[in-house]
């Protein structure tokens, strides 16, 4: 019976990957949860908060700075000469990494000024730590879709898998030194990320597709399609990733880095959850480029499969995983991580919904739905947290991700006429065939165009 299921899911390219995603996740997730789990026991709370605060800043300047590249490449990549390969990846790299690092810079001056709570921004230290953090985000963001791209999710395994190896010998390797500080934890976190992703483009990008070679000459011919990517990808993005990476920042800036290590570890431990939907989507909107024809209703099923038994583990025993910690972060995220659990179902119908439409070419509905979450969750996270202290954020998650999925339902049935069915293959109908004009317009090759 095993190895049927093996060899069913070695057939099934959709269960694979999604599945090879979520293990990176799995992998991050619980070698993460260690390294945190270390810091915590041997820094400071205030020090873990001042650390985490700016690891939620450089994520934020990552999201805002990386143009849209990482769905530009699980777009274009597929099916391209290796010339035109090495290309689009160079130039998705170099731009993005240079975006990043000016956006980083403008956030160190801006931020300290705007909240008080951001002052360790301030000074050269400050400013190099957060330039370093977005710059290694986004460079193993940027590679992870580049292995996406290829449905190659063993060898991003294998990326991740060094990464969090890398940063938990790291953090022993520091504080063992003496460091037990807010830098400690930041070197730590940072410097393997660098480390894995230099390696990652010296050698492994050869071996993901022979004969290809970064370099720098010819990519400002790929600056028409990072404006395109930008115009189109990269607001889908922004508002969809917006309220999860913006959260903590709001949290410091509102209640300040001591109460951001009590939000930051309950958020970490509903991260897990989290993370499911978006790479199952990602998987989906990879299989769909490469013009597979994948139903909702196989997405979901991996989804609720995965999500499941880890949901309600972390809704009976949640408090006594935070425990681990200390008992402060216990009392202060238990009720939070609950909210956060339950947010997973809403959430996941509203990822697995973008990517559907997203597929399709219809980044208008995309961007309007995702806009209602973030709109609604950091609206209501700025007003409640002062009186409901970090649980407030939770509150503003879970009624975002409803209202979200909720739109979901109204537009799907609204939209549930014979005209525009699915075909019994689960792509689209006759009557919903994407045009080159529109693919165009949003800022997209069009990757589905042979699905009619």
């Amino acid at each position: 019976m095993l190895i049927t299921a093996a060899r069913r899911l070695a057939r099934d390219s959709l269960a694979r990957n999604s599945l090879l995603i979520m293990a990176t996740t799995v992998v991050n997730g619980g070698l993460g949860y260690g390294y945190w789990m270390l810091a915590a026991r041997a820094v400071p709370s205030w020090q873990i908060g001042t650390a985490t605060a700016l690891i939620s800043a450089a994520i934020a300047v990552s999201m805002v700075a990386n143009l849209g590249v990482s769905h530009m490449f699980i777009q274009r990549l597929p099916g391209c000469r290796t010339g035109d390969w090495s290309r689009i990846v160079s130039g998705g790299l170099i731009f993005g990494v240079a975006a990043t690092a000016a956006a980083a810079t403008a956030g160190a001056l801006v931020a300290p000024a705007v909240a008080g709570n951001f002052a360790f921004l301030s000074g050269f230290t400050g400013l190099a730590a957060l330039i370093c953090a977005s710059v290694a985000i986004t460079l193993t963001t940027l590679l992870d879709s580049v292995y996406v791209a290829h449905r190659a999710g063993q060898g991003m395994l294998v990326r991740n898998l060094a990464l969090a190896v890398g940063k938990i010998v790291a953090l022993v390797a520091v504080l063992a030194s003496g460091a037990h500080s807010a830098g400690a934890v930041l070197v730590s976190w940072t410097l393997p990320i660098l480390l894995v992703s230099a390696v990652t483009m010296g050698t492994g990008l050869g071996r993901l597709r022979p004969g290809a070679r970064l370099r720098a000459a010819g990519v400002t011919a790929e600056l028409p399609h990072l404006r395109a990517a930008l115009a189109g990808h990269h607001l889908i993005n922004l508002t969809q990733a917006g309220p999860a990476v913006l959260l903590p920042v709001l949290v410091t800036a509102r209640l300040g880095a001591d109460a951001n290590a009590h939000f930051y570890l309950a958020w970490m431990t509903a991260a897990m959850l989290f993370m499911v939907s978006p790479a199952v989507a990602s998987a989906l909107y990879a299989e769909r480029a490469n013009a597979a024809r994948v139903s909702m209703a196989r997405a979901s099923a991996v989804v609720g499969a995965v999500v499941g038994g880890p949901a309600v583990v972390l809704l009976i025993g949640g408090d006594h995983i935070l425990g681990l910690f200390s008992a402060g972060y216990a009392d202060s995220g238990g009720l939070l991580l609950k909210m956060l659990v339950i947010a997973a179902i809403p959430d996941a119908v509203t990822n697995l919904a973008v990517a559907h439409w997203r597929s399709r070419g219809e980044f208008r509905r995309c961007r309007r739905l995702n806009a209602v979450r973030a709109v609604t969750c950091l609206s209501l996270s700025w007003l409640l947290l002062p009186a409901a202290g970090v649980a407030g954020a939770g509150i503003a998650w879970l009624a975002g991700q409803t209202a979200s999925a909720l739109l979901v339902a109204l537009l799907t049935l609204a939209r549930s006429r014979p005209a525009d069915a699915e075909s019994p293959s689960g792509g689209p109908g006759p009557a919903v065939e994407v045009s080159r004009t529109k693919w165009h317009r949003a800022g997209a090759e069009p990757a589905t165009r042979r699905i009619r």
